[in-house]
């Protein structure tokens, strides 16, 4: 249920409450042909993905407000987001090893920005494979 126009930018969106990674993780995926929006933390993510639907979603597993599990089980059990590939960046290795599972990607604070812009540029259904992992 997309209702961009054909030649839209997909939808690439943040959520990260540090403001530096953020920023990063933005400039990335802006960088591979996303149009970005910017979140800082869960209760807004979770408002927020009830009226948009992302190509793809960058998100922490550990913020103030809640832990990122709580967004990636939202988009997982949400029918209109059942095509929205997630990418999550944790320093909190067993934390990402449990929730691997659920996630089509999973990387390791720190990330750089080359290496966030490479591989969100394969999903990009404009320029990549449109998919790294789950079908």
């Amino acid at each position: 249920m997309n209702t961009q126009p054909a030649d839209a930018k997909p939808i690439g969106l943040v959520i990260e409450d540090n403001p530096d990674q953020n920023l990063v993780f933005t400039m990335a995926l802006n960088k591979a042909g996303y149009s970005t929006e910017s979140l800082y933390n869960g209760t807004d993510a979770q408002k927020r993905l009830k009226e948009i639907v992302p190509h793809i979603v960058v998100l922490d597993l550990r913020m103030p407000d809640m832990d990122g599990n709580v967004i990636l089980a939202q988009i997982r059990t949400d029918e209109r987001l059942a095509h929205t590939n997630v990418i999550l960046a944790t320093a909190d290795a067993a934390f990402a090893e449990a929730l691997e599972p659920q996630a089509d990607l999973v990387l390791l604070k720190p990330v750089s920005f080359s290496q966030l812009s490479e591989l969100a540029d394969r999903f990009n259904p404009k320029r990549g494979t449109g998919s790294l992992r789950r079908s």
